[in-house]
């Protein structure tokens, strides 16, 4: 079975526009493209997309959570598994609240002194979940920083991150020379957004993402787009700048 984005975007409750993001930046691609460019997605597609819903829900950033997804020990039904999970507590936690409001209108309150899942139940099992993904994919200062500051990021906000992210893209698209002054400093400002936006972008750090925008494919395709060979000439920049 195969679904419109439109039905994608329902049956997943995000919007198209976040579903076209994901297929943008490489992260979820459509099953099919048809001549005439329309999006459709099959049962592998909509598995994965509950997996980035899972991770978006612990508020891990999209870039990482691409590195987990295309991990070779990362277990996808352990992650459905705990989605569920998170999306079971969350309804029981509506159903109490939507149970009070009515008999508080029909002025026939009852309060059920059973044990229900509270808010901070829920943040707790959040922030486990949260930490197993660290522990196992990204036990790192970056990570926990990059997640600690997405966290407060209005929509607005991420929308004026993402804009300046592929300017940047666009200028090392256009960049003739990524080893010269042009490329070198394209390169420090790519360090510097990451830095100010998701973590502090060491060095050593920048040399490993130059590496990997060259020598995954995911993040070939995706840079590509910004103009041919964008992936090899932030490699290059990014490679001759960490050689200083």
């Amino acid at each position: 079975m195969r679904y419109s984005v439109s039905q994608a975007a329902r049956l997943a409750g995000v919007s198209v526009r976040t579903l076209r993001w994901y297929d943008e930046i490489g992260l979820l691609k459509p099953t099919e493209v048809t001549p005439a460019g329309y999006r459709f997605y099959g049962q592998e597609a909509m598995a994965v997309l509950q997996q980035i819903l899972f991770y978006r829900e612990l508020d891990v950033p999209l870039e990482q959570i691409g590195h987990i997804l295309s991990a070779p020990d990362h277990d996808r039904a352990e992650a459905l598994r705990k989605h569920r999970n998170l999306l079971m507590m969350k309804r029981r936690r509506l159903d109490d609240m939507l149970r009070l409001v009515d008999e508080t209108i029909g002025g026939t309150v009852m309060y059920d002194e059973r044990p229900k899942p509270t808010q901070a139940d829920w943040e707790a099992v959040k922030e486990q979940y949260a930490q197993e993904a660290a522990d196992r994919w990204g036990n790192t200062e970056a990570f926990l920083e990059s997640r600690e500051k997405h966290k407060n990021y209005t929509q607005e906000q991420e929308a004026a991150i993402q804009a300046e992210m592929e300017e940047i893209f666009s200028a090392f698209g256009a960049c003739r020379d990524p080893e010269g002054p042009e490329g070198q400093a394209l390169v420090k400002r790519w360090q510097a957004h990451i830095t100010k936006y998701h973590y502090n972008c060491t060095d050593s750090i920048l040399a490993c993402l130059g590496q990997m925008y060259a020598g995954d494919p995911r993040f070939q395709e995706n840079l590509d787009k910004y103009g041919p060979g964008t992936a090899q000439k932030m490699s290059r920049a990014i490679a001759a700048f960490c050689q200083k």
